[in-house]
């Protein structure tokens, strides 16, 4: 077994971040395709969006599945398996008569795949990386910006080679280096049981193919933690902005080259805004990563996070303002800054807000919450195109979702600080005060003699 943060662990980190390339980035070049789709199946938008969102939609909410997945088999398996998966999912689906079948195939067993791959890669970081952890995840990050930079610009190449069948085709294939990933990630030793505040030690944790046993979480906990989203404040504030910020955040990556051709640029033109998105978050990721780890930031990340979003939210307005190729090109630098913070702390405040411990439970039940917007979120947008014709509404729509999540992550942990930090002031004054009483309730009785005695 190997130890946390050795030299393996570097290793891992690579693997990582071309398994996030091959699964997070396979998305963004569905746009690519999405007209050619509609064409080959005459669906309207709306049907046509059901693809990409049921996609999405499975890679999120089969976290507490490959939860099970991870902690039975380990994540060297679970990777495998979502390679093997992914590979199956997309052959079959270049053989697809009508667009249900596109959903099965493609949807929701290539869907599977890509989860079983990509978050056991983010789960394997909590526990190979501890010292380095934040700095680990903003660069695995960076690799779903690899993969979002090449994807789109391949899938042009290829759609105009090959069309859709053979590219899906094509991509099984690549898609299934995730079992090569997996491969790498060997098991990894458990760090020593810290004592608890009595003095007491903990029972050691057993370490199934380098995951530990989560203490204190029993039955349905361990992968959907409804106890957190019940009771922990930061958690239920987190859990609510980010799910209400993913219906509207996706879509730019699905309709800006659909958006782009109808506004006379050149459909292998408009691939390269999504390239371009994918390379500045290739150089913006890992500095995000950096940045956030000074003092400043210090049990403040969920401000930065806010902030990102709330940019990435508003940059919309520019994409609906500016109809022109260089109005585009400006509005993917913001979205592509913000992109990358978002992306490179996203997943390092839910393992702040809960410790590594609940986080597999955590990072299941926030999966699936996601999930539902997800799935909502597309086919609204299709709806709205098929209604007004054009694809306006689904930028202004996407400003109103996001910067509103922001908003309230923002503002609603910032009510939670003030309220803490005052219950914190109340009590060391409580503290002082009935230091100070019993100092006074100290008094001084002298020597008793034998005289005082009477009998």
């Amino acid at each position: 077994m190997e130890t946390p943060d050795g030299p393996w662990s570097w290793v891992v980190l690579v693997a990582a971040m071309i398994t996030h390339a091959l699964t997070l980035g396979f998305p963004s070049c569905i746009g690519v395709f999405y007209t050619e789709l509609q064409n080959s199946f005459q669906a309207s938008n709306t049907e046509t969006s059901w693809f990409p969102s049921i996609v999405l939609a499975v890679l999120h909410a089969g976290g507490p599945l490959c939860s099970i997945m991870v902690e039975r088999f380990g994540c060297r398996v679970s990777v495998m398996v979502g390679g093997l998966l992914c590979g199956i999912g997309m052959v079959t689906s270049s053989f697809s008569q009508t667009i249900i079948h596109l959903y099965l195939s493609a949807g929701i067993i290539g869907g599977l795949g890509l989860c079983f791959s990509f978050q056991a890669a983010v789960t394997v970081l909590g526990y190979y990386f501890v010292k380095r952890r934040t700095l680990a995840n903003a660069i695995a990050s960076t690799g779903a910006s690899i993969g979002m930079a090449l994807w789109p610009i391949a899938s042009q190449h290829l759609s105009q080679i090959m069309g859709w069948r053979g590219s899906f085709m094509i991509f099984g294939g690549v898609l299934l280096n995730c079992c090569v990933c997996g491969a790498i990630m060997r098991p990894v030793k458990a760090l020593p049981a810290t004592p608890n505040k009595d003095g007491s030690s903990p029972k050691a944790n057993g370490v199934n193919n380098g995951v530990q046993e989560m203490e204190h979480a029993k039955g349905i906990k361990r992968y959907i933690a409804f106890d957190l989203l019940l009771h922990h404040r930061r958690y239920q504030i987190y859990t609510i902005g980010v799910t209400w910020m993913v219906f509207g955040f996706v879509l730019p990556l699905f309709y800006l080259v659909p958006y782009a051709t109808s506004s006379g640029i050149d459909e292998s033109t408009a691939a390269l805004l999504l390239a371009l998105i994918g390379f500045i978050n290739i150089f913006a990721r890992p500095v995000a990563g950096l940045v956030s780890q000074k003092q400043i930031f210090s049990g403040k990340l969920i401000y930065l996070f806010s902030g990102a979003v709330i940019v990435n939210g508003l940059s919309n307005l520019v994409c609906v303002s500016f109809m022109s190729f260089t109005g585009l090109i400006v509005y993917c630098i913001l979205y592509g800054i913000s992109m990358s913070v978002i992306g490179s702390l996203l997943f390092q405040v839910l393992m702040d807000t809960v410790g590594m411990k609940r986080f597999p439970g955590a990072f299941g039940l926030f999966t699936i919450l996601e999930s539902v917007t997800i799935l909502i979120g597309p086919p609204l947008a299709g709806w709205m195109v098929d209604i007004a014709g054009q694809y306006n509404p689904v930028f202004y729509f996407t400003c109103i979702a996001v910067t509103s999540s922001g908003l309230f992550m923002c503002l609603s942990s910032l009510i939670l600080d003030r309220k803490e930090g005052k219950s914190k002031n109340n009590l060391g004054n409580q503290n002082d005060t009935a230091g100070t009483a019993e100092r006074q309730n100290i008094i001084y009785r002298p020597p008793i003699k034998q005289e005082d005695f009477v009998i």
